[in-house]
C-alpha cells in the first residue's frame, strides 16, 4: 500500500478533489514527495460562494469575540504542529530548518496578534454642530480573495488572511502548487480550529491562474491581496479595475543596502551576506543590491567576496547546510542564465550559479553570486534594475550621501533599504530620503507584527502588518444622527 501523502483542497468545511493530479517534488533531489489535488477556476468559484454565504448568513462579520477566540485557537493548534510545518516546509520548500522555523515562529505570533487586535475597535464621534451627533464605524469589507507565493507561502498567506479574518472579512485563499503539501497542512490546522464557523476560511491549490483569475474578476470577490511579482500584480490591478474592488499588493523589491564609510564592517559582512543568501534569494526584500562608499569599497569588496564563497550549499537535511536549493531547477536555470548573461557588461567577482557536478546537481542548486557594475550608465543595467529572486547580489560604488540616495532610489521598486553606518543620525537622514517601505539601521529584515510594512513605488498598493492591514479588508461608515427634539 503507498504511503505518498496526497494535498486537498478545504473549501466549505468540506475536504474535495480535483480531477487534475500534480507531484510535488523535492527541490534538493528532484524525487516526488507527494501528490496533490490541481485546482483551478471550479475551486476557485465555489471557495468563493462558501464565503460569500459565511458572510451574508453567519456571525462571523459581527462577532468580534468570536474572531478572536477563533485566531488564539488557530495560533494553539499551528503551536501543536510547528515541528511537523516546520520540517515539512523545508523539504518541499527547500528552506533550511532554521529558516522553516524562523518562518513559521512568526507566524504563529503573527495569528494571535491579530486575534487580539479583533477586538480593538477604533473609530471617531463628535457632535459637529449643537444638536448633530456624527460617528464613524468600521466593519467588514465582505469576501477577501487572498493569493500567496511559493517563496513563503505559511507566514505570507497567514500575513494576509489573519487581519482579513480579524476584521470580519471571510477568506478565500489560493496558494501554489510547489508547496502543496505545506499548504494542505496550513489548511488541515485552520479546519482544526473548532471554533471557526464552516466557509468562513476556504482554500485551494492550483498549479496554473485560473483560480486566481476569478478571484481577481468576480464581483463576488471585494478584496484582493497578493504578494508576488510586480508584473503579476499590474496585470491584478488591472483585471480588477472593471469592479473596482479594493487592492492590497506587495510586490517586488531590489533593496539596496548602503554602507558608508564608518560602518562596522565587523558586523555588516555577515548580515550582507544573509541578506543575499537566506530563502536562497527568493525573498522580497533580499540585500540584493550592495552601495558601498569609495573609501571602504577594497575591504568590503574583498570581505563579502570570501565569506559568499565560503556559503555551503547543501540540502535541509544536512545540519551544515547554510543555504538550500532554489524551489525547482527551472529556476535555477533561469539564474544562471540571469548571471551568464550579466557577465557580458559587468565584472563578476564571485560567479557562483549553477551546480552541475557531483551530488547536488540533481537538485534545484545554485552558488551565491556577487557582480559589480561600473560605469555612468551603471543604475540601468539588467542586473540592477529587475529582481532576480535568487542569491545574486550587484555590488556598486558611490561617493556620499547624495550619490548614494540617488543610486538606491534608480530602480522602479521601493519595498525596503538598510543604512550601515556609526553616526547616529546618518540612517535617519538618508532614510527620510530613501524611496522604501522600510529602512534599517545596522541591521536587516527586522519585522514586526505590530508595524506596518509594504512598498513604495512598483513595490505595491497599501499595507499588512500593523493595525493598517485590519483596514485593507474594512470599509468606513460615516453615521449622522441628529439629537431629537427637546420638549
Amino acid at each position: 500500500m503507498s504511503t505518498t501523502p496526497h494535498a486537498r483542497h478545504f473549501i466549505d468545511g468540506v475536504w474535495t478533489d480535483s480531477d487534475a493530479i500534480g507531484e510535488s517534488l523535492d527541490p534538493a533531489t528532484g524525487e516526488v514527495l507527494g501528490t496533490f489535488a490541481d485546482g483551478g477556476a471550479p475551486e476557485a468559484r465555489a471557495a468563493v460562494d462558501a464565503a460569500r454565504r459565511a458572510f451574508e448568513t453567519g456571525d462571523w462579520a459581527r462577532d468580534r469575540e468570536l474572531r478572536a477566540r477563533a485566531l488564539f485557537e488557530m495560533s494553539e493548534r499551528m503551536a501543536e504542529r510547528r515541528d511537523e510545518l516546520v520540517a515539512l516546509l523545508s523539504r518541499e520548500n527547500g528552506k533550511i530548518p532554521a529558516e522553516a522555523a524562523l518562518e513559521v515562529d512568526l507566524t504563529i505570533s503573527k495569528i494571535r496578534y491579530y486575534g487580539a487586535l479583533a477586538l480593538t475597535e477604533s473609530g471617531r464621534a463628535s457632535e459637529v454642530k449643537p444638536g448633530l451627533y456624527s460617528m464613524t464605524l468600521r466593519q467588514p469589507a465582505g469576501v477577501a480573495g487572498v493569493i500567496a507565493p511559493w517563496n513563503s507561502p505559511v507566514i505570507l498567506s497567514v500575513r494576509s488572511f489573519a487581519p482579513a479574518l480579524a476584521a470580519g472579512a471571510t477568506v478565500a485563499l489560493k496558494l501554489p502548487a510547489q508547496t502543496a503539501l505545506t499548504n494542505s497542512l496550513l489548511f488541515e490546522i485552520v479546519a482544526s480550529v473548532k471554533s471557526l464557523p464552516k466557509g468562513v476560511f476556504n482554500g485551494f491549490t492550483e498549479s496554473g491562474s485560473s483560480g486566481a483569475r476569478l478571484l481577481v474578476a468576480d464581483p463576488g470577490v471585494d478584496v484582493i491581496s497578493y504578494t508576488g511579482s510586480t508584473h503579476v500584480g499590474r496585470s491584478i490591478m488591472a483585471a480588477a479595475a472593471s469592479s473596482l474592488k479594493a487592492m492590497s499588493l506587495e510586490l517586488g523589491g531590489k533593496t539596496p543596502m548602503i554602507v558608508f564609510d564608518d560602518a562596522d564592517l565587523d558586523a555588516a559582512v555577515p548580515v550582507l551576506t544573509k541578506a543575499i543568501t537566506t530563502f536562497t534569494g527568493q525573498f522580497c526584500m533580499t540585500g540584493s543590491r550592495v552601495l558601498v562608499q569609495r573609501g571602504i569599497a577594497d575591504e568590503l569588496r574583498t570581505r563579502l567576496s570570501a565569506a559568499l564563497e565560503a556559503v555551503r550549499v547543501g540540502p535541509g537535511a544536512d545540519p551544515a547546510s547554510e543555504m538550500g536549493p532554489l524551489i525547482d531547477r527551472a529556476n535555477a536555470d533561469r539564474v544562471e542564465r540571469e548571471i551568464a548573461d550579466a557577465a557580458e557588461y559587468a565584472e563578476v567577482l564571485v560567479r557562483g550559479g549553477r551546480i552541475t557536478e557531483g551530488p547536488l546537481a540533481a537538485g534545484a542548486f545554485v552558488r551565491p553570486a556577487l557582480i559589480e557594475v561600473t560605469g555612468p550608465d551603471s543604475c540601468d543595467r539588467p542586473i540592477v534594475q529587475q529582481e532576480i529572486f535568487g542569491p545574486v547580489a550587484t555590488f556598486e560604488v558611490f561617493d556620499d550621501e547624495a550619490d548614494a540616495v540617488a543610486r538606491a532610489n534608480a530602480t522602479e521598486f521601493g519595498l525596503a533599504a538598510s543604512v550601515w553606518s556609526r553616526d547616529v543620525d546618518r540612517p535617519l537622514r538618508v532614510g527620510r530620503e530613501l524611496d522604501a517601505g522600510t529602512v534599517w539601521a545596522n541591521t536587516w529584515a527586522v519585522i514586526v507584527d505590530q508595524m506596518e510594512e509594504g512598498g513604495f513605488k512598483q513595490s505595491g498598493v497599501g499595507r499588512l502588518n500593523g493595525e493598517r492591514a485590519l483596514e485593507e479588508f474594512q470599509e468606513i461608515k460615516h453615521i449622522v444622527h441628529p439629537a431629537p427634539r427637546s420638549f
